[in-house]
């Protein structure tokens, strides 16, 4: 279901040359992996004789043993839609293999023999094994069936596409699994004994993750289990999923063994990845190679029933990840904002400061700039600019943050110019609609150019990610200005940005920015209520942008449909993170899945005409930049699948 497959790292008991014993741990294993919706499963290399059997690999006893231990898991995998991989001593050609072995459904689809063999320190594995790098045939008799062998194959069941590596093939420069990903392979399977040492451990999983980072693809690393230490060595049983260059699963004890670690993996992300990225098909078309494809009947998509689908997409969950993420993001903005004052010789910057999120991290990332300049605070001009939404509450927030950030204060009211221009226009004041709104937010904007042109400066715009991809905001209003700091920054990730930043400053400034965190999100453009109160609040009216982020991402980033956004938001918000997260229905889900697609795609002109601003993130609306869509694109074909979802 949309392209998930739950693959999964074994790694058993094992008795060292016992194959009997061995078939039994390996056979608990898969019926342990298919009652878990399985569908690709590695187990360490060697698994069925052991991997530390020295000498003991030249006995027939043992290598006769190993092929019979083969037949009999491949009679329990009969009833089971598996592909599975498991490790076995093979002559080939009249040599000796290190093998890895893969199997679906009773049958052996193909035999890849390890193609590096470590001699240095404490590996001699030559003395018992050949290189399979040097086989000259491309298929062996194996339990009386001829199957396909060699490094270059290819197991493709549908959309997922397996390749096979074995241990030291990995630590190679070119390993095996490059030149498999180049032709098309999007899991990697890795049969592994790598015996631990200290600091090991780091290298090996930094290894992983940037092998499956340059590949784009999953990387299944399976390593043979504590059992197997013996005379020098220690094996640790580190096992490993990567996916596109970060660590899914991985097992946490430094010595272990008998366990099954699991990930859902999405393969159409992973497609995605290389669609997107064209550098990855020059190179294929530079460096890629024929292989042996073997095809089968495709593995039926699972959807990820057991894997955690964050809610907040562009904000890390672990709270210290947060903080230097929200360090890093900060520093970024002020380096794009440092660059454009000082290329424009600026002699001021102007903010209008309402009290709201956006605003106030527009100022903070100045206020950085300046001192980072070295320029007098001074040189900032806050504005604050009530209108008829105005409360009191963000109306004093905006002062006193400002007054406590020492930048200069001003103040222009714009009530009167918006009655006159009513006048001008003929419009009646009483009328709340579009225009009695817009007119206030493009009075703020004209007021802030003006000030910037009386001080030889600049407008920072405070506009968000967000704010853009629904277009609410005012054309030629708060959509205007002459660097936009937060164009890149979701709503989401906005308040931990502010939140971060709170606690680096003074006690009074803290505890503003703490109280701007806790109030709604609002544009105040329509009147207060009797007691002074917000009445427009903008989720209210578009949704929750804990939502919308949520939609954005994975339709910009990944360019999912939005029955698969559908499916994941379900999971993501049918769980809370943190205490205060709210839980939505599947009807809000959809309903605000509509509104969003319908915002999007009528929003576009919006965008296509944006100030510029620091790209931060891998998703951004830059028209300059990532996103190149024509304004006037029909939203039909999204819409339509929309309405066909069920709550």
């Amino acid at each position: 279901m949309f392209g998930f497959i739950k693959v999964a790292a074994a790694v058993p008991d094992v008795k060292v040359a016992d194959c009997i014993y061995n078939k039994e741990q390996i056979i608990l294993k898969i019926e342990e992996a298919a009652q878990k919706g399985v569908q690709v499963l590695c187990f360490p290399e060697l698994s069925i004789t052991a991997y530390s059997c020295g000498d003991l690999f030249f006995q027939s006893s043992l290598l006769e043993g190993a092929k019979q231990a083969l037949n009999d898991i491949l009679k329990v995998t009969v009833d089971k839609d598996m592909l599975i991989a498991v490790g076995m001593p093979l002559v080939i050609d009249d040599e000796l293999y290190n093998c890895g072995i893969m199997i679906r459904q009773g049958k052996i689809l193909g035999v890849v023999p390890k193609q590096f063999i470590p001699n240095y320190n404490e590996f001699y594995e030559k003395r018992w094994f050949a290189l399979g790098s040097k086989l000259e045939v491309c298929e062996t008799e194996l339990l009386g069936e001829i199957v396909p062998v060699g490094a270059r194959l290819l197991f493709e069941m549908g959309e997922v596409k397996v390749g096979m590596e074995l241990c030291e093939d990995v630590w190679t420069p070119i390993p095996p699994s490059s030149m498999l990903a180049l032709a098309g392979a999007n899991v990697i399977l890795n049969l592994s004994a790598s015996n631990e040492i200290i600091a090991k451990r780091e290298y090996r999983r930094g290894l992983i993750t940037q092998q499956s980072a340059s590949l784009m693809c999953a990387y299944v690393y399976a390593s043979a289990g504590a059992e197997e230490s013996t005379t020098d060595l220690v094996f640790s049983g580190h096992s490993i999923i990567a996916e596109n260059g970060a660590i899914k699963a991985e097992n946490q004890k430094l010595i272990d063994s008998n366990y099954l670690i699991t990930y859902d993996i999405d393969i159409e992300r992973l497609q995605k990845e290389r669609l997107k990225c064209k550098s990855f098909s020059d190179n294929r078309k530079v460096y890629g190679k024929s292989v042996i494809k073997i095809t089968g009947i495709p593995l039926k998509w699972q959807g990820p029933h057991t894997m955690h689908i964050a809610r907040k997409p562009f904000v890390p969950h672990a709270l210290d990840t947060r903080d230097r993420r929200c360090e890093d993001i900060f520093t970024l903005q002020v380096a794009g904002l440092k660059k454009r004052l000082t290329h424009t010789h600026s002699k001021c910057a102007v903010i209008g400061i309402s009290g709201g999120l956006d605003s106030t991290l527009a100022l903070l990332v100045t206020v950085q700039a300046f001192d980072d300049l070295g320029w007098d605070r001074k040189g900032i001009i806050g504005v604050t600019m009530p209108g008829f939404g105005t409360t009191d509450r963000t109306y004093e927030n905006a002062v006193e943050l400002i007054k406590e950030l020492g930048v200069t204060f001003r103040e222009v009211p714009i009530a009167d110019a918006c009655r006159q221009h009513f006048k001008d226009i003929g419009h009646d004041e009483n009328v709340h609609d579009v225009t009695y709104e817009n007119t206030q937010a493009r009075e703020r904007t004209k007021i802030l150019m003006n000030i910037a042109n009386q001080g030889g400066g600049m407008v920072i715009g405070t506009g968000d990610l967000s704010e853009l991809a629904l277009g609410w905001c005012t054309y030629n209003g708060d959509h205007m200005s002459m660097y936009a700091v937060n164009t890149s920054i979701p709503k989401t990730l906005v308040r931990s940005l502010v939140y971060t930043s709170s606690k680096k400053q003074s006690k009074q400034v803290e505890a503003i920015l703490l109280d701007i965190l806790d109030t709604p999100v609002s544009p105040e453009l329509l009147p207060v209520g009797k007691n002074g109160e917000m009445l427009q609040k903008t989720e209210d009216t578009v949704g929750p942008y804990e939502l919308h982020d949520f939609f954005l991402y994975y339709m910009l980033r990944f360019g999912f449909s939005p029955s698969k956004i559908y499916f994941l938001a379900k999971l993501a918000f049918a769980q809370k993170e943190e205490d205060g997260d709210e839980l939505y229905s599947h009807e809000t889900i959809l309903k605000w899945l509509r509104t969003f697609y319908r915002r999007f795609f009528m929003q576009q002109f919006k965008r296509s005409c944006l100030p510029d601003g620091p790209k931060i993130g891998s998703v951004c609306l830059s028209p300059r930049g990532d996103w190149r869509m024509p304004s006037d694109a029909s939203s039909t074909l999204w819409l339509s699948e929309v309405e066909g979802l069920e709550a």
